[in-house]
């Protein structure tokens, strides 16, 4: 049994397919500020970010053919601007820290107090994680990943994603504290 989704954006899709230059920029317009908005949080930098959108939207209205409907197109667009935004990541040399001790830091809990942080301050202070914490607390807090996607996409694997994720939640709550 197939699984199909309905996109509301079915005719224009259809459109694009067929080279129709106005449907590519009306999908576009219909995606980019997102799709941006997810490339920033990745790559941090506001021009690599603009750079990661314009080579995601190539690439996708190029593949547009092999898109098979078996989700949105939005999300199919999202997988294809965090592969971008972790492949320009990469060219930077991202360390993922490698954990010796799984169980000592899987089990530990962060003491989360009830802060009211501004979002401006909560940004910065993503902002300022190590690219490995910021990439991993971003696809998953903020593009809703699990950890065994995550383990996937960035090829490591699922405890260190998980402990990646712990590290950054309490290194973020050190910096907004201060």
């Amino acid at each position: 049994m197939e699984v199909s989704y309905s996109d509301p954006h079915e005719d224009l899709i259809a459109d694009c397919k067929k080279g129709n230059r106005q449907a590519q920029f009306k999908l576009y317009k219909l995606y980019s500020k997102a799709m941006y908005n997810t490339a920033l949080r990745i790559v941090i930098d506001a021009d690599e970010a603009a750079d990661v959108l314009q080579d995601a939207f190539i690439d996708a209205f190029k593949r547009l053919d092999s898109f098979r409907q078996e989700s949105t197109f939005g999300l199919w667009m999202k997988q294809i601007v965090v592969n971008k935004s972790l492949s320009a990541l990469r060219k930077r040399t991202v360390v993922f820290e490698s954990i010796s001790d799984i169980d000592d830091v899987a089990d530990e809990e962060i003491e989360e107090n009830n802060y009211s942080f501004q979002v401006e301050q909560v940004k910065e202070a993503i902002n300022q994680l190590a690219d490995g914490y910021r990439v991993v607390l971003s696809l998953y807090l903020l593009e809703g990943y699990d950890h065994e996607e995550i383990a996937h996409i960035l090829k490591i694997s699922e405890n260190t994603s998980r402990t990646q994720f712990l590290r950054a939640k309490r290194k973020l709550l050190e910096i907004l504290k201060n």
